[in-house]
């Protein structure tokens, strides 16, 4: 998954980014101002956009409005010093889908990121299943037919999306713009090593495939 954090209090986004790469394994991206964050909504994928209320050039408000007007449905989580019922209003009427009022704890956050990016997927429960395939968002764990499957990071993340995503054609350039952030180095078979590796891990012992390939289009999780 990638995430898109828009704070002006660089150490505050540097600690944010930092515990949703470590804790949650996402890929993040960061911006210091209302206009940079808007620019970076509207040019990349993300799955998640964390944004501070008060920040310089575009406040936070303004951003949330302007990507529900243009037709973006990407989860926002709004961060803010002001608690007032009617802030918390506003927020909601131009299209946020949860806040936090600093200072918060960023294990919760990290728990409201996870369950928006669920939930904005079609997903509320933690525990994401497709056939015989349980893949736990929480505690980041994946059996197949009660067998635990050992995953590496970048594996996980891979199959996590496709998870998200059941029975849908996933293009491997999409899966390119969720898995890494704005600075990743392109190497072109990168996804088919992935693949590769989850296929070999999720068969080994079971009667059906569950990744398959269609060529030239990209690649479906199904039964």
């Amino acid at each position: 998954m990638r995430v898109l954090v828009v704070e002006d209090e660089r150490r505050l986004a540097a600690n944010v980014a930092r515990g949703m790469r470590e804790n949650a394994d996402y890929a993040v991206d960061v911006a210091h101002d209302g206009e940079d964050g808007l620019f970076m909504a509207e040019a990349n994928s993300y799955d998640l956009i964390i944004l501070d209320l008060m920040i310089p050039a575009l406040p936070g408000l303004e951003v949330v409005r302007r990507l529900r007007s243009a037709g973006q449905h990407t989860p926002v989580l709004v961060l803010t010093a002001r608690d007032e019922k009617e802030w918390v209003v506003k927020l909601l009427n131009a299209g946020a889908d949860d806040y936090l009022t600093k200072p918060f704890d960023l294990g919760e956050l990290i728990a409201r990121a996870k369950a928006l990016i669920r939930r904005g997927k079609g997903h509320a429960a933690p525990v994401l299943r497709v056939a015989d395939l349980e893949l736990n968002t929480v505690d980041r764990t994946v059996r197949r037919a009660g067998r635990r499957v050992t995953l590496t990071a970048m594996e996980f993340r891979v199959l996590e999306y496709l998870v998200h995503r059941p029975r849908a054609v996933v293009s491997k350039a999409e899966l390119l713009e969720h898995l890494y952030d704005y600075n990743w180095e392109k190497f072109s078979n990168v996804i088919e090593v992935y693949i590769s590796g989850l296929r070999r891990k999720l068969e080994n012992g079971a009667a059906q495939p569950l990744i398959h390939t269609l060529r030239g289009q990209g690649y479906i999780l199904r039964d």
